[in-house]
């Protein structure tokens, strides 16, 4: 190990732990990205209510980590169910699926203020922001419950329900306080008959969020899954790719570790750099290939010379000048008659008796059991040679 590799690791070390003090003092950032996340711990993650799940759904809830196409095409016909989604993007296949179990019997219950609008136009509503308020009440109609009222006060949506169709009913509303301290209510939990099952539409998937849950005082959102019937519960799990458990994962789960992960590759890369300019060995010139392709067609001429097989170099020869037509003149070589004769003779501008004799010499090269000499192979050559330039 040389001197000057070992300045640069103790210049390293000292980095590093420089850089692991700030670390330490530096205070966690709390994540406030919504998230719905059942993994995450973060306050709108998902992780309290899927822990809790199985206990309000009375032991009967089946998570379902597929698109609900996936999930009812390759099952058979289920009896009525129940059907829980958590601000998932559903595709237009699916919803055909959710709907057709819907008006079977089962009811759907969705948390979300991302309702597609072709949704909305089928079944008769529409969804948009309501409010810009920085907080506000979500409240229950019905009157047994409408003291399990939960506050939204941090990141709130203000979607809810601008237009329902009069056979819709209301189970909930969001009360707004203005700055005249006037109070005003807009639809944000809606019952939608539909065949023999029902639609829960709630426009504030932040009531299940671990923020809200840890912090409420009241069974808010006990009162809203009470609607749903006491039978199986299947919930639609927004996908993730799995986690990979190996160390590179938990060194970068970890800021500290990242940032001195990132230090040790660019540590690296600029020793790597630095050295290489000093060794790096001198690079051999290297002759380019040669071109041998004419040599390859005057020995292969040679071979087939010494052979005396002119028959042969006669239909190469014509297959060649052919070609040449074909590709150069535009002329189609399937049938060499009077109309091939008359077109080369008009494109080329060559006598009509040269081009006459040269077809007649092609179609002998082309004949497999013409007789051919030598003298044919020659006055064959030149023609076509004299009609090509």
């Amino acid at each position: 190990m040389n001197k000057t590799f070992k300045i640069y690791a103790v210049i390293f070390i000292i980095i590093l732990i420089v850089m692991g003090m700030f670390e330490m003092n530096k205070k966690p950032v709390l994540d406030w990205r919504k998230n719905f996340n059942t993994e995450k711990k973060t306050p709108f993650g998902l992780y309290v209510f899927d822990q809790e799940s199985n206990g309000l759904f009375h032991q009967k809830l089946e998570k379902a980590r597929v698109s609900p196409y996936e999930y009812y095409s390759k099952k058979e016909q289920k009896k009525p169910h129940n059907i829980l989604i958590i601000q998932k993007e559903i595709d237009d296949v699916s919803w055909e699926f959710l709907m057709n179990e819907v008006y079977n019997g089962s009811d759907v219950m969705l948390f979300s203020n991302k309702i597609p609008k072709k949704i909305g136009d089928s079944l008769g509503f529409k969804t948009g922001i309501l409010s810009f308020e920085d907080n506000y009440y979500l409240q229950l109609t019905d009157k047994k419950l409408v003291n399990n009222r939960l506050f939204i006060d941090k990141l709130p949506d203000n979607y809810g329900f601008s237009y329902i169709q009069k056979d819709m009913e209301i189970l909930g509303k969001s009360l707004y306080k203005s700055s005249k301290n006037k109070t005003s209510t807009q639809a944000n939990f809606i019952k939608i008959n539909f065949g023999d099952g029902h639609f829960y539409f709630h426009s504030e998937p932040l009531v299940l969020t671990n923020y809200y849950l840890l912090n409420s005082k009241n069974r808010y959102l006990e009162s809203v899954l009470s609607y749903l019937p006491d039978r199986e519960t299947v919930w639609f799990v927004e996908t993730d790719a799995p986690l990979s458990m190996s160390s590179m994962r938990f060194i970068l789960s970890n800021p500290p570790l990242q940032y001195a992960w990132y230090l040790l590759l660019f540590g690296l890369i600029v020793f790597v750099i630095f050295n290489a300019k000093r060794k790096q060995r001198i690079v051999p010139i290297t002759e380019p290939l040669k071109n041998t392709s004419v040599d390859f067609i005057r020995s292969i001429g040679n071979l087939y010379l010494q052979e005396g097989d002119f028959h042969e170099m006669m239909a190469k020869k014509a297959q060649y000048f052919l070609s040449k037509i074909r590709m150069d003149l535009l002329i189609d070589t399937q049938n060499l008659d009077e109309q091939f004769i008359n077109k080369l003779h008009l494109k080329t501008g060559k006598k009509i008796e040269l081009i006459k004799e040269a077809v007649e010499l092609i179609k002998k090269g082309q004949n497999p059991y013409a007789s051919v000499m030598k003298e044919d192979l020659i006055r064959m050559n030149k023609l076509l040679d004299d009609i090509l330039k």
